[in-house]
């Protein structure tokens, strides 16, 4: 018999172990989004002009938490273009068919894309009814800024993409950190388009335990190490 040796078969067999380890919690509520497992039930929102890595690099993690399903989920099911317009992913359902997930995760976009969810009602007004019930309500990059526009940072500590910190604060009632991922109850914001990777490892953590989570990171071989040094925000504008 002959056995493939895949980069996803080493995926799924470090995901097998991890769920070996883990303690997965018990679902909370009734879902409309098909279920692959007893696991948690995890919707990205797509809105077009979104951030390609935003939604994927979390996917990429949640994805393996111990039977979790992911679903990917936008105003109508079908192909949703990123900001750059070269990529689109493909939303399984529409918002109208889920009224319940454990875990809600809206990622950033460039302006154009921001600007018109945190103005599209039925997207608010959608994320409103998923955070009543989920468990966490997360975000990436300006998707803070979509949540705020929601209503569900009011008085609430978050951090969102550097350059959109000054906005998130003077705009809406939020107090802005300049981290990674910052936690505020049961919503987790993520700094920057690659620190979603960073949130969703920490989510994968409090969702199961630290040796999922390190399980997780270890299967995806996450373990930074730019060529070059890293920017920040207080960094001088290279010449």
């Amino acid at each position: 018999m002959r056995h493939s040796t895949t980069r996803r078969n080493v995926l799924r067999a470090t995901g097998a172990m991890a769920a070996l380890a883990a303690t997965a919690a018990a679902p909370a509520g009734a879902h409309a989004v098909p279920r692959g497992g007893a696991g948690p039930n995890i919707g990205i929102l797509l809105y077009d002009g979104f951030s390609l890595l935003d939604p994927t690099g979390p996917a990429e993690v949640l994805s393996r938490l111990p039977e979790a399903t992911v679903t990917m989920i936008a105003e109508r099911r079908g192909a949703v273009r990123t900001d750059t317009a070269d990529v689109a992913l493909v939303a399984e359902r529409s918002i109208s068919e889920v009224d319940r997930l454990d875990v809600l995760l809206v990622p950033g976009a460039g302006n154009r894309g921001t600007v018109a969810a945190m103005n599209n009602e039925a997207l608010l007004r959608w994320i409103r009814q998923i955070h009543r019930h989920s468990r966490w309500t997360t975000s990436v990059c300006t998707g803070s800024i979509i949540l705020a526009a929601a209503g569900l940072l009011d008085g609430r500590r978050a951090t969102t993409y550097w350059a959109s910190a000054e906005y998130l604060q003077t705009t809406f009632d939020v107090t802005y950190l300049p981290q990674r991922y910052v936690r505020s109850g049961k919503i987790i914001t993520a700094a920057g388009v690659s620190a979603g990777v960073d949130m969703a490892l920490n989510l994968a953590s409090l969702m199961t335990d630290d040796g999922t989570a390190k399980a997780i990171q270890l299967a995806v071989e996450y373990d930074p190490q730019p060529p070059s040094t890293p920017a920040t925000p207080q960094s001088p504008v290279p010449n």
